[in-house]
């Protein structure tokens, strides 16, 4: 049976390249009987793809089993999954059968896999291995033979990574991956999908089907329906129902996408975080804005300083912008630099300017390091509060715990 044949016989809408790919890997595995995983975000339509696997192999005429892992407490899991004896627990009042004793022969599909507790992963693994499990509060071993086919929505590698999935359960479910590709990378099928959901519901509500503008069309396309299929499924009941227009404008079908979701636009450039520089505060962030003017303002200063040095035989030159430099260091250094005075062997200073240079002395240029400003920082905060470093802290805009690890790494006393 070809790919097309087989999305009409389970309903299937769509014709992009993943969607068919996914199709003829269910397709080609499903006469076997290695276990399948099957990954996706939710609401893609993973859970079709077990029905696949289980009607083209040999244990279609036995029994097909969907689980949900995740609606099923940790306290009952083992017992839904395994059976339990009569007694084994409080409310126990029979014996009874789990569901892989129920599936043996026939294919039991479990999804949100993850959401499994780790002590029923270590029972999952050892049915997948050995094809064999006790019941709870039996000693007794039982044999079954089942096809398992597993999905989740979940990053699973993370999941292992965080010791929140076992590793050898997923490599033992992973046989077999298919990957389910969010609608937003299928975006040809988005008003295939609309379409066949504006069908359904018209005969269900006994209505003419919804129809969409061309601008309409697109903003469907281009949203990034971030619950998938079934979000587009649900939106598209609520139009059919709620509105009594049927030819539907982008001003209409925008009042029912959540404003808060983002759209397909451009990417954004995000550098590299090795590239980038981390503050734990606006105020530090305002900091490094002042030390690099400061930098910047430093560096004219010295160039100008340079350009005059270089040419010291013109008194008029030094004369002319002796004024100007010493006002560039009173508007930025008026507490931390004295006035430069350029020194020259032909200079020749008159009573005038002497009255406007008074009290000079060499212009010695301030440390620029970042650590010495934030060392002179930390001292002034505590001086300012008697050394205390709660307040010192709250005044420097970072936590206590920040302070004094900063105190003892740069030896503060």
């Amino acid at each position: 049976m070809d790919v097309q044949k087989i999305k009409l016989r389970f309903g299937i809408i769509g014709n992009s390249d993943t969607l068919s790919r996914a199709i003829d890997i269910a397709v080609q595995v499903a006469p076997t009987d290695l276990s399948v995983l099957i990954t996706g975000e939710s609401g893609t339509g993973k859970e079709v793809f077990p029905q696949i696997i289980h009607q083209f192999s040999a244990r279609k005429h036995a029994a097909y089993i969907a689980v949900n892992c995740g609606a099923i407490p940790e306290g009952t899991i083992d017992s839904e999954l395994f059976g339990h004896e009569k007694g084994a627990f409080t409310g126990a009042l029979s014996d009874r059968k789990g569901y892989f004793e129920v599936a043996d022969k026939g294919t039991i599909f479990l999804d949100e896999i993850g959401e499994l507790p780790l002590s029923t992963q270590v029972r999952l693994l050892r049915v997948l291995e050995t094809g064999e499990f006790m019941k709870v509060g039996s000693s007794k071993v039982l044999k079954t033979n089942v096809r398992v086919v597993a999905a989740t929505n979940l990053n699973i590698l993370k999941a292992v990574k965080e010791s929140k999935f076992r590793e050898d359960l997923f490599y033992r479910l992973n046989t077999v991956p298919i990957v389910m590709a969010p609608l937003r990378g299928r975006r040809d099928d988005i008003y295939l999908l609309f379409r066949k959901f504006a069908q359904d519901f018209a005969e269900k509500y006994r209505m003419p089907a919804l129809r969409l503008t061309e601008g309409a069309q697109q903003l469907l396309q281009n949203y990034k329906w971030p619950g998938n299929i079934r979000q587009l499924k649900n939106i598209t009941e609520q139009i059919s129902i709620i509105e009594n227009e049927r030819l539907i404008s982008p001003e209409i079908l925008v009042n029912y996408l959540p404003a808060n979701e983002e759209r397909m636009l451009p990417a954004i450039y995000k550098k590299d975080s090795s590239e980038e520089k981390s503050f734990s505060s606006e105020r530090e962030i305002l900091y490094q804005v002042l030390f690099d003017m400061k930098k910047d303002m430093a560096d004219l200063k010295q160039l100008v300083f340079d350009l005059m040095q270089k040419d010291g035989g013109s008194n008029d030159l030094q004369q002319k912008n002796a004024m100007l430099i010493r006002k560039l260091y009173e508007d930025h250094e008026p507490d931390a630099v004295q006035h430069p005075v350029f020194k020259s062997s032909n200079a020749k200073t008159s009573h005038a300017d002497v009255s406007h240079i008074q009290d000079t002395e060499e212009f010695v240029e301030e440390s620029l390091s970042l650590v010495d400003k934030e060392m002179e920082l930390i001292r002034k905060a505590l001086e300012k509060h008697n050394g205390k470093r709660k307040h010192a802290a709250n005044d420097l805009g970072i936590s206590e715990r920040t302070l004094y690890r900063k105190i003892k790494e740069y030896d503060i006393n």
